[in-house]
C-alpha cells in the first residue's frame, strides 16, 4: 500500500437530528460531573460536560438516551436537547442541554467534539486532551474526567500514543476495556 504524503482534508459525517448518547459520570476534584457522549456509527461524535448539580439532576440516574439537535424557535440558533426512556417506557425530553453547562467547559467540549467528528483516532484524542495545559485546577481535573470518559470507546487491543510500559519498559501497552495493560509483564492502569 502506497503511503500518501501531505494533509488529507476530512469531512465530518452529517449529524443526524437524533443521536444515540451515553451518560458517563466522573469526579472533577470533589464535585460530581456528567459527560453526555453522542455516538455515531459506534464512535464518539460529540461530548457535552458539566457539573451534576448544575445539569439536569436526572442525568445522575440515566445511562443512555439521545441528543436531539433542533433550531430554537425564538433565536433560530441550534439547540441540543436530551431525551431518554423512563422506567415506564415513555420518552422524556429535556430542552436546551447547553443552558445547564458552564460556557468555558461547553467551549472546550465543542472543540473536542470537532476533533472527534473529523475522525481523529480516539486514542489520539485521549492523548491530546490528557496533555492540555490548562490554568485552573478544576479545568485540569475536568480534562482527566473527559479523557476517562472517552477511553471506554477505544477498541480493545489499540496501542496508546505512548505505549512504553512504566513497569518493564517494553513497548507493549494496549487498551483493554478502557484500561492500559502491558502484554509483556501484566502491568495494568485504570483511571
Amino acid at each position: 500500500k502506497k503511503e500518501e504524503k501531505g494533509f488529507a482534508e476530512t469531512h465530518a459525517p452529517k449529524r443526524p437530528e437524533k443521536l444515540e448518547a451515553e451518560v458517563i459520570r466522573f469526579q472533577n476534584g470533589k464535585e460530581k460531573w456528567v459527560a453526555v457522549v453522542g455516538i455515531l456509527e459506534d464512535r464518539p461524535y460529540e461530548i457535552f460536560t458539566g457539573r451534576a448539580e448544575d445539569s439536569f439532576s436526572i442525568l445522575s440516574h440515566v445511562d443512555k438516551g439521545w441528543v436531539l439537535k433542533s433550531k430554537d424557535e425564538e433565536t433560530g440558533e441550534s439547540r441540543y436537547d436530551f431525551q431518554y426512556l423512563d422506567k415506564g417506557g415513555y420518552r422524556v425530553t429535556i430542552e436546551a442541554l447547553s443552558r445547564t453547562f458552564d460556557n468555558q467547559y461547553w467551549n472546550y467540549a465543542k472543540l473536542i467534539s470537532g476533533v472527534l467528528r473529523h475522525g481523529m483516532p480516539i486514542q489520539h484524542v485521549v492523548h491530546l486532551v490528557s496533555n492540555l495545559h490548562l490554568d485552573a485546577v478544576s479545568l485540569n481535573t475536568w480534562k482527566n474526567g473527559v479523557a476517562r470518559a472517552l477511553k471506554r470507546f477505544i477498541p480493545d487491543g489499540t496501542e496508546p500514543v505512548d505505549n512504553q510500559c512504566p513497569s518493564c519498559g517494553d513497548h507493549a501497552l494496549v487498551f483493554e476495556e478502557g484500561c492500559l495493560n502491558c502484554k509483556s509483564c501484566g502491568y495494568s492502569k485504570c483511571e
